[in-house]
């Protein structure tokens, strides 16, 4: 099992790891792809004006260009610590123990904008991009990562893909059609029409639900797999249209 994460836009500063190695990151065939990006970024901030334009970035948000300029050797932590917002302040993946950080390790990739899908303990650098920026001298970044990572994820073998990703990062690398999935929808309601749960609750509940499979370390292989662990662990999973899975909240 292979569960998909989004980002978050809002980041822990500074880290005690060595400068990011490409080498080292999963997906390592996403390199190129991960250098173009980089290389972009870093060439942008060399004009502060630019790059809060392009970036979208408020006054007090203008600190982060500078963390992009540094990407190539600012300190790193690992993934899953670096984002913090709603999703990850509820998987607190500081607060696990290690045989849950090691679940996360295997079973968890973060598609983060500029290094695509990372590995949850894989180290990067705190940045400031988001799926729908268009950075110049690059094409949109859905033309660069979708069939990188679509390709990627295939090479990876693995026989089920749960998918939490938003739909703007799902854009950026669409699962293979030859590998099990299925996409998450966070619903709220009972009754015959349930609604998409607010923002919050939405991500909060991916967060809950990532860290109940970490501390659970099931095996997991197919979507009834995930299905009958998750009435096992009592949450409300149903099926939903268009081959999607409803998690009631």
């Amino acid at each position: 099992m292979l569960v998909l994460l989004p980002p978050s836009e809002t980041k822990r500063p500074g880290g005690d790891g060595e400068a990011m190695r490409l080498e080292a990151l999963s997906l390592p065939a996403l390199r190129p792809q991960r250098e173009a990006v980089i290389d972009a970024l870093v060439a942008l901030s060399a004009d502060e004006d630019e790059a809060a334009r392009v970036l979208k970035l408020s006054a007090k948000r203008r600190h982060e260009i500078a963390d992009n300029a540094a990407l190539r050797n600012a300190p790193t932590m690992p993934a899953i610590d670096r984002y913090t917002g709603v999703l990850f302040d509820a998987l607190d993946a500081t607060s696990l123990d290690t045989a849950a950080r090691s679940w996360l390790a295997d079973h968890v990739l973060i598609h983060s904008a500029p290094f695509g899908p990372v590995g949850a303990l894989d180290g990067i650098p705190a940045y400031r991009l988001a799926a729908g920026i268009s950075i110049p001298g690059l094409p949109s970044l859905r033309r660069v990562w979708a069939d990188a990572v679509t390709s990627a994820l295939s090479a990876l073998s693995t026989p089920f893909i749960l998918d939490l990703r938003s739909e703007a990062y799902a854009a950026l690398g669409p699962v293979p059609a030859d590998v099990a999935s299925a996409y998450v929808r966070v619903v709220t309601g009972g009754g015959e029409a349930p609604v998409r749960a607010l923002n919050h609750f939405n991500k909060h509940a991916k967060g809950d639900l990532v860290r109940s499979l970490a501390l659970t370390a099931p095996t997991i292989g197919s979507r009834n797999d995930f299905v009958a662990w998750g009435r096992r662990a009592g949450w409300d999973i149903r099926e939903a249209a268009d081959g999607e899975l409803a998690l009631f909240v």
